[in-house]
């Protein structure tokens, strides 16, 4: 017995001399990466809502694209359009430009098919302005083309990405009063 009782602390005592060994071992894998650059971490936050609207766009069901919660609403693919166009007010106003479109464009996209690939052109347009700027490009100033205002370019980039994320949000709420879950909301696999 005295053995066994032996043999237990031995390898008790191994056990814990190995934990800061592993401990070591788990946080060299969970090194944090460095802060991304103003122009990385605007791309990242640009592409990511992006990456929301496009989700849901392709995900909703064509037949509830003109629901609207009330006759004073937006139907639901308004709501998306508007969120697309808007991002022109960074595009355009990033080149010192008035934005092409207003809020609520007439000649849209009809079809699901147009509207999802409306508004990956949006998003795409928007993130080549950011890429090519780069971090140095985001700091110049313009002319905001919604409040007449001087603002650096990256706080127009950061003024739509809030702005399509207020839609976003609007469009989730749609989602749930049709009965149905959001991409985004639904369990990772």
């Amino acid at each position: 017995m005295k053995k066994l009782w032996w043999m237990a602390g031995i390898a008790m005592t191994a056990a814990f001399m190995a934990l800061p060994v592993l401990a070591q071992q788990d946080t060299a894998k969970k090194t944090p990466k460095p802060a991304p650059s103003l122009s990385q971490g605007a791309l990242e936050q640009w592409n990511d809502i992006g990456r929301k609207l496009v989700a849901i766009a392709e995900d909703l069901p064509e037949d509830k694209y003109s629901y609207k919660p009330n006759p004073e609403s937006r139907t639901f693919v308004s709501q998306l359009i508007h969120a697309a166009t808007a991002m022109y007010y960074f595009t355009d106003g990033a080149a010192g430009k008035k934005a092409r479109y207003g809020d609520d464009p007439k000649d849209v996209p009809k079809t699901k098919m147009e509207v999802v690939t409306y508004v990956k052109k949006c998003i795409e347009d928007g993130a080549a302005v950011i890429k090519a700027k780069g971090d140095k490009g985001l700091m110049e100033t313009v002319q905001n083309p919604y409040s007449g205002n001087y603002d650096r370019i990256l706080d127009l980039a950061y003024g739509l990405i809030e702005h399509s994320g207020e839609h976003y949000g609007q469009l989730v709420v749609y989602y749930r009063a049709n009965g149905l879950v959001p991409p985004e909301s639904r369990p990772k696999k």
